[in-house]
Parts: C-alpha cells; sequence; structure tokens
C-alpha cells in the first residue's frame, strides 16, 4: 500500500508540472489530488524538491535502462533529446526553477552514460584507430559529453525546437571521422 500511495503522489505531482510551474504547486494540491492527506505526503517525503529529485533520479536510471546499448551518436543524440521533448513541460517547468541544478546533475549523468556506452562499443581499442593516432580517451569523452550537455541546454534555451535535434546529431558527427576519432 505504501509503495501504490508513493506512486499516486509522484504521479499527482507530474501531472500539476505538466500544467503549472514548480513554484505554484503546493503539498496540499498534491495530496487532495491523489486522494491523500498531507501527513501521508510528509511520511513519504521531507518536501517537493526531495520528491522531485526522487523522480528525476528514477526518470534518468529509466532512461539509462532502456538503452543498453547505443551504437551511434545519433542514438546518443535521440536518447537524450527524446526524453526532454516527451517531458518537455514538465523538464521546462523544473528546468525554470529554482531546483535547476537538479534537472542538470541528471542530465550530465543520462550524456555521460550515452557518451560512454557509444564510445565503448564504437572505439573498443579506446579510439585510437592507427598507431600514429592515439587519443586520450577520457578527454575526448568529456569532450563529447560536454558538447551533448551544452546543446540540450541549448535547446532548453532555445524553447525545445524540433530541428534542433538534427544540428545537435550533426555537431557531434564531426567530432568522428571514419571510425577513428578526432584527438588532435
Amino acid at each position: 500500500m505504501s509503495n501504490l500511495t508513493k506512486e499516486a503522489i509522484k504521479n499527482s505531482f507530474l501531472k500539476l508540472l505538466n500544467e503549472r510551474p514548480l513554484t505554484r504547486i503546493t503539498v496540499r494540491e498534491i495530496a487532495a489530488d491523489c486522494g491523500i492527506n498531507r501527513n501521508s505526503f510528509y511520511y513519504h517525503y521531507h518536501d517537493i524538491p526531495e520528491m522531485m529529485e526522487e523522480i528525476v533520479k528514477d526518470e534518468a536510471a529509466a532512461l539509462i535502462a532502456a538503452y543498453p546499448d547505443i551504437s551511434s551518436l545519433e542514438e546518443c543524440v535521440e536518447a537524450v533529446f527524446s526524453f526532454i521533448f516527451e517531458n518537455r513541460r514538465a523538464i521546462n517547468h523544473i528546468y525554470h526553477s529554482v531546483r535547476r541544478e537538479v534537472f542538470e546533475q541528471y542530465l550530465m549523468r543520462i550524456c555521460d552514460y550515452t557518451v560512454t556506452t557509444w564510445f565503448d562499443a564504437a572505439f573498443p581499442d579506446g579510439g585510437s584507430g592507427r598507431n600514429d593516432d592515439v587519443v586520450d580517451r577520457s578527454m575526448v569523452l568529456r569532450f563529447i559529453r560536454y558538447e551533448l550537455f551544452g546543446a540540450c541546454i541549448d535547446f532548453m534555451n532555445e524553447g525545445m525546437p524540433p530541428e534542433a535535434i538534427e544540428e545537435a546529431k550533426q555537431l557531434l558527427r564531426m567530432t568522428v571521422k571514419q571510425g577513428t576519432v578526432r584527438g588532435h
């Protein structure tokens, strides 16, 4: 019963978050929406930010689990941007709130996971390709991860235009040349 109540609280919060900004949602409204009293909310969560962080963390984990293998840069972009696009109103409300850092923290984790998973599949030799083209794996991963993260942040700041997804794919493709990561 306790897990059902917790899920009902989360679902009510997400419903309300899709309707209005985070700052305009109260515990009283969440409790009323899911048919519980306020004490039941506080039994599960200290406050709304704690609950929101758990939701973002769970969604990030679910996204990572949905992509156990990533074989292309396009998949990296699709994984991250599709999550944002499908949840655009709720994410937009979180992104433009004082709790933005929670979203950014888990977005970076998702970017790190997708880029690392892709890189390890695409470059089982660590990205060296040829002997004269040795690349520092951590440097390349960091660069591509930051590029993907930055593209996501730009996407959010520009109002999430669909064409940004294609632009991000093109930008990331430019970092790879004929199966060898550019490192110089």
